[in-house]
């Protein structure tokens, strides 16, 4: 009743609880002050092993009242004896909070143990599923160029099939110019034909033009105008002098000219 907590986050979040002031009487000693040194999410709110340690205090001090006093050689050796045996079952206690630690940290280790294992073979299937996925198109693209290369011979046997005892073809006009790849188009020289000896075959061939006859004729039905010829002389570049001399300022600037383009 004489202290209250009044202080809050921003975000509106309790903090730690709150723990007032204390002042210890002479001559007491409160079986609370036994928890002073749990905190909050340290020992706060109390659980099982808090509930036991608390036990255990409250079994000591009961056993530290029952001693019985050093007044006598023979409660001297009860004390002794008693003392050794506390002692026994301290040890014994604190053997069994090892084991339990030991335990824990057991099934830790075990479970990262397994968590490794578990992303190792993760690891190792999905390397495994790339291999397989690269052996397999590797597979595809052996299957399909063998594929084609069995569609290829097989297109060649059913041509040289088509006339394997050598008997002679009638000429099919319409299938020669139908497909670009047959001897009218392309002709081969084996059978016959040799291109560079009918190289003039295009060539333009006129009586106009190659005879001096025809020269002649073509010369008289042309218009007189057409023979005049006019042209105009280009104009220097450069500066030229009445004598038709070119100065040197004239050739450099031709130069600076030429190296800029």
């Amino acid at each position: 009743t004489l202290g209250t907590q009044t202080d809050y986050r921003d975000g509106e979040a309790q903090t730690d609880p709150y723990s007032p002031e204390y002042i210890v009487r002479s001559g007491s000693v409160p079986e609370i002050l036994t928890l002073a040194t749990l905190t909050w999410g340290r020992g706060l709110p109390a659980g099982q092993a808090e509930m036991e340690i608390i036990d255990r205090i409250r079994e000591k001090r009961a056993w530290e009242a029952a001693l019985p006093p050093m007044d006598s050689p023979s409660n001297i050796a009860k004390r002794l004896k008693m003392m050794e045996a506390m002692e026994r079952k301290e040890w014994a206690y604190r053997e069994e909070e090892i084991d339990k630690l030991q335990k824990v940290q057991m099934e830790v280790f075990k479970k990262l143990l397994q968590r490794r294992e578990e992303n190792r073979n993760e690891l190792n299937a999905m390397r495994l599923n790339n291999h397989w996925q690269n052996h397999q198109k590797a597979k595809e693209e052996k299957i399909r160029k063998i594929q084609h290369d069995g569609a290829l011979m097989l297109r060649k046997l059913i041509a040289k099939r088509k006339n394997w005892m050598g008997k002679l073809e009638r000429r099919d006009i319409i299938r020669e110019y139908n497909d670009f790849s047959s001897q009218t188009y392309a002709p081969l020289s084996r059978i016959g034909f040799f291109p560079d000896s009918n190289s003039d075959y295009y060539a333009v061939k006129n009586y106009y033009l190659n005879t001096f006859a025809g020269l002649c004729e073509l010369e008289k039905s042309v218009q007189p105008s057409v023979f005049p010829l006019k042209i105009k002389a280009p104009k220097p570049k450069c500066i030229i002098t009445k004598t038709g001399y070119i100065k040197r300022s004239g050739r450099l600037e031709v130069v600076v000219a030429q190296v800029h383009q």
